[in-house]
């Protein structure tokens, strides 16, 4: 499954501004969870998690086929105000050349009919004429590479709808993907909320669209129904409940490593494999969590 980073206005939104042109893979779970606060809705919290733990959508297969669409369409330029400058200026040429050709045929006439010599005259016409026959033929050729430049212009311009089309599906297949995976593990983040500071069950609603509680309880659960691989970084008030809970940080989010910055304390501390955690047996990293 494919969706693309955002950044919501609010806890539980689901258009969390996918820009019309951004088609870039989905992020690593971690890159959505592995900081907190995440600066991502409830949704896309929820979806990393489910996506950690091998979840895929049922549209994830569309999305790819999508995405390699999206991938394959490759609009180049088109410089129609070069093609244009050129039949302009072969068009001048042709008529200067013209109106060159023709003044020297009627001085050619005039010189005849007082029977004065017209030779160098006709010399000058003739060099004349071939200069407006090649003219004229430049004249064809940029009028043609005008016409193969605008049918370019014209087949760029359905390249680009197109483009927009499919990242408009893009974009609703991933708002669907979001709200599928998100729904499919709210019942074990619903629990999760118990066993978080701050968190209550309740607030939690039928689904991520009605969650009115706390948004760092929130991510705290959502981390720990996750199965991430690398280290979670706790800033804020995430970092400050995590102090302030009776649990490890690692206990509490069953995760491997937490770093936490600006806590209480004022330091920052990193906790990892390496360290003793009495709650670690209980957390089984991917397991589900407690009520």
């Amino acid at each position: 499954m494919t969706e693309a980073a955002s950044t919501p206005s609010k806890v539980n939104g689901d258009t969390e501004g996918d820009s019309s042109t951004d088609v870039a893979g989905t992020p690593d779970p971690i890159a959505v969870l592995g900081r907190l606060p995440t600066g991502s809705g409830l949704r896309r919290q929820l979806a990393a998690a489910a996506r950690s733990r091998g979840r895929t959508a049922s549209v994830a297969e569309e999305i790819a086929e999508i995405e390699a669409e999206l991938a394959a369409i490759d609009v180049e330029p088109v410089d129609l105000t070069a093609a244009r400058r050129r039949v302009a200026e072969a068009t001048g040429e042709t008529e200067q050349l013209k109106e060159r050709v023709a003044a020297l045929r009627g001085d050619a006439r005039a010189r005849r009919a007082v029977d004065a010599d017209p030779d160098e005259t006709l010399e000058e016409l003739a060099a004349a004429a071939a200069e407006l026959s090649a003219a004229q033929t430049e004249a064809i050729a940029a009028e043609q590479a005008l016409e193969r430049a605008r049918a370019e212009a014209a087949r760029a311009r359905d390249e680009r709808r197109r483009r927009l089309q499919l990242r408009d599906r893009l974009r609703n297949r991933r708002q669907t993907a979001r709200r599928e995976l998100a729904g499919a593990v709210y019942p074990e983040f619903r629990r999760a909320l118990a066993a978080v500071p701050g968190g209550r069950p309740s607030a939690a609603g039928a689904d991520p669209s009605a969650y009115d509680g706390d948004p760092t309880a929130a991510s705290l659960a959502a981390v720990r129904i996750a199965a991430l691989d690398g280290v979670v970084e706790l800033r804020g008030d995430a970092a400050r409940a995590a102090e302030a809970s009776d649990r490890s940080a690692r206990s509490l989010l069953r995760t491997a490593e937490v770093r936490l910055r600006g806590a209480r304390s004022g330091s920052d501390d990193t906790f990892g494999p390496g360290d003793r955690d009495p709650d670690e047996g209980r957390a089984e990293r991917g397991a589900r969590p407690d009520s």
